[in-house]
């Protein structure tokens, strides 16, 4: 290969910094390796301005391409920008970590998830990587990653199982109809660079009928300050049989039940049918405590609660729990072993106690990268589930249906979160999800009802294809 390739390493420093420094060496001896010429700075970067001066120095050698290293999670803001500055051929290459019930100490894979959708909306393509930089032929891996064609939609796949039986389109429209007149609360705005959050309140109007309410994150705070304290008493009496919940941070904790009495106060009052908030940073740095227990809490009383004000999150939510008559669940997809043929579903702690695995029990945590409570901790029960989405993905609004099945397994990162076997196979699911550029949120509940959320779709006038 006789091109000059500019590759730029794209971390977060809340994640394990010496880890991910780990990860990148290694990944740049694997290029050298492979015989492939680079320029650029091998350091970790860790916001725009760094990203943006190593480009020019990038552009200044005359690469030909440009190789982003997703080392750690970040957001899409940096990736996007890069793209549009540098009007050349893109790829990413993200990196599995193991499955050790420790942190997420790089959730890479989302990175990449939340960068191919954000590239999509904008407009733009790349090529991707998801391999660990010892993999088997991995120096073939990159030289495909930098030669290959750029991941696009191609079409959606015929959906390939069952139709819905006539009592199922019955019901599927009527839950449709039943959405008219709901309303969410959107707390706060997306976070920057979460194009996956992105949505317009005449579009969700005029898709399922549903208004859009505005609460700031101050007013969430001011009420939370307000609670009385016998409603705080109230609200530890339903996690007060979490393991560990007396050895977390007390006024932490004590703040964070405060927010979930907030936030109810602001459903009943305001007549919300489902929440979509933003979580952090401010929840952490400006009233001090995690947002992922209450919302969980929430979740688990069947007030769907999003995470990171994704409002089509939400609504998917709210969709795919009366079609199923059980909580529904907002969650990461974070991980994909094609040689386990599983998958990891997880959020940081926000699932619904009714997923709890039998075999385990909620555990009060803190979050992994803020270091405040109050989160939930366990694994997911064994079962069939629905995964679905309400999609923007290339700026057409559809509808992604798939399935599969939580196995028992260990937990694989603190928090919630399920291992899963996909229907057609782990990376088959991969691909697609990638390929078509789909959000990094998807929503689950347990049953089958596959068949029921492609009527219910159809319902709201969209194509609908099968995570497959």
């Amino acid at each position: 290969m006789t091109e000059t390739i500019g590759v730029l390493a794209l971390a977060r420093s809340t994640f394990d910094v010496p880890f991910a420094e780990d990860m990148a060496g290694k990944a740049f001896a694997a290029i050298d390796a492979a015989g492939i010429k680079t320029v650029g700075s091998r350091a970790l970067l860790f916001d725009t301005p760094a990203a943006e001066a190593a480009l020019a120095d990038i552009k200044a050698a005359g690469a030909q391409r440009l190789v982003l290293l997703q080392v750690t999670f970040t957001d899409a803001a940096m990736t996007v920008e890069l793209s549009k500055a540098f009007d050349a051929p893109l790829a990413i290459w993200a990196f599995p970590e193991p499955r050790l019930g420790g942190r997420l100490r790089l959730n890479s894979f989302c990175g990449l998830n939340l960068a191919l959708h954000a590239l999509g909306r904008a407009g733009k393509s790349a090529t991707y990587l998801y391999s660990a930089p010892d993999a088997a032929n991995i120096q073939t891996a990159i030289h495909a990653l930098i030669n290959g064609t750029p991941a696009t939609e191609g079409g959606w796949v015929p959906w390939p199982w069952s139709e819905p039986s006539p009592a199922e389109i019955a019901t599927a429209q009527a839950k449709v109809k039943a959405l008219n007149g709901m309303h969410i609360g959107l707390v706060g705005d997306h976070p920057a660079g979460f194009d996956t959050c992105r949505f317009e309140d005449q579009a969700i109007a005029e898709l399922a009928g549903v208004g859009v309410l505005r609460v700031g994150l101050a007013d969430v705070f001011d009420r939370a300050k307000k609670v009385r304290p016998e409603r705080v008493v109230t609200a530890r009496d339903r996690v007060a049989g979490f393991a560990g919940i007396d050895a977390v941070d007390q006024p932490q904790l004590d703040r964070s039940m405060r927010v979930y009495e907030a936030l109810e106060e602001i459903v009943m009052e305001k007549g919300c049918d489902a929440l979509a908030v933003r979580c952090w940073p401010e929840m952490f740095t400006e009233y001090g405590c995690a947002a992922c227990g209450p919302m969980g809490m929430l979740n688990g009383r069947s007030i769907p609660a999003a995470c990171e004000a994704d409002v089509y999150g939400a609504l998917t939510q709210r969709l795919l729990q009366d079609i199923a008559g059980e909580p529904a669940w907002l969650v990461d997809i974070v991980d994909m072993d094609a040689a386990s043929d599983t998958g990891v579903l997880w959020h940081c702690g926000s699932a619904p106690l009714s997923m709890c695995d039998s075999e385990d029990k909620p555990m009060a945590q803190i979050h992994s990268n803020r270091k405040m409570p109050l989160l939930a901790e366990f694994a997911l029960k064994p079962g069939r589930i629905t995964i679905a989405r309400i999609t923007q993905a290339r700026n057409q609004t559809r509808m992604i249906v798939g399935g599969g099945e939580v196995i028992r397994a260990p937990k694989s990162f603190t928090g919630t979160s399920a291992v899963v076997r996909f229907d057609g196979g782990t990376e088959r699911a991969m691909h697609a999800l990638l390929g078509m550029a789909l959000e990094h949120h998807v929503a689950i509940v347990y049953g089958d009802h596959r068949a029921a959320m492609k009527a219910a779709g159809q319902a709201l006038g969209l194509a609908v294809v099968g995570l497959h």
